[in-house]
């Protein structure tokens, strides 16, 4: 299962009727995949030139275009799904993690990609390597780490499948973890895997919804 069978999945057991999609180049790559209601697409057109998305801007500031009540959305509103694939680095990804925990309905689910880099080649800060946008996860699993780390009312684990898939949703016995990794050392994390990243397998989530 990749992330799109995932999400579909989660729409067809949740009955979700609204999905918002962050960072999403070619909306044939997965966006026109999605099976839902109301989908929203957010991105600012740097990879995909032609860019032919809902919301031409960056993550930031749609979510402050949300907050001014300058989309077609109440500036409160709460989305089913909210699928985080935008710049993978760890800044902007935290940003994106918590501009989403501020519109994600109850029961919701944020979904992020790339949070489990095989190695540390696929975890570095460039995405670009001499001159080719090369293989990259890029640094999405240390935002992942910290939320983890916060004390917050979220659940989170990442599945063990299309490069580490995170999951957050609201929960009242959340499962946060201690902060062990205070520098963010690729390698620490690397040892520490499934704790730092909650990993579980396809079958466990499975189980879990």
């Amino acid at each position: 299962m990749d992330h799109i069978d995932i999400i579909n999945l989660l729409i067809k057991k949740n009955n979700f009727q609204t999905y918002l999609e962050i960072g999403v180049s070619d909306p044939k790559n997965c966006f026109d995949k999605i099976k839902v209601t109301d989908k929203a697409s957010v991105d600012p057109g740097i990879e995909f030139k032609e860019n032919p998305v809902e919301f031409r801007l960056t993550s930031d500031k749609f979510f402050k275009h949300l907050e001014n009540s300058k989309t077609r959305f109440d500036k409160d509103f709460k989305w089913d799904i909210i699928f985080i694939d935008g710049l993978h680095l760890a800044e902007q990804v935290y940003r994106d993690i918590k501009n989403s925990l501020n519109h994600i309905s109850d029961n919701g689910f944020i979904i992020l990609h790339d949070c489990n880099p095989p190695n540390s080649y696929f975890a570095r800060e460039d995405y670009m390597v001499n001159g080719v946008y090369d293989s990259w996860n890029g640094t999405t699993w240390k935002a992942f780490y910290k939320i983890r780390t916060e004390g917050l009312n979220i659940e989170t684990y990442t599945i063990d499948t299309d490069w580490g898939l995170g999951v957050i949703k609201k929960a009242n016995k959340p499962n946060h973890i201690p902060f062990e990794n205070p520098f963010f050392e690729y390698n620490i994390m690397s040892e520490n895997r499934q704790n730092h990243l909650g990993l579980i397998s396809i079958n466990e989530f499975l189980d879990k919804i």
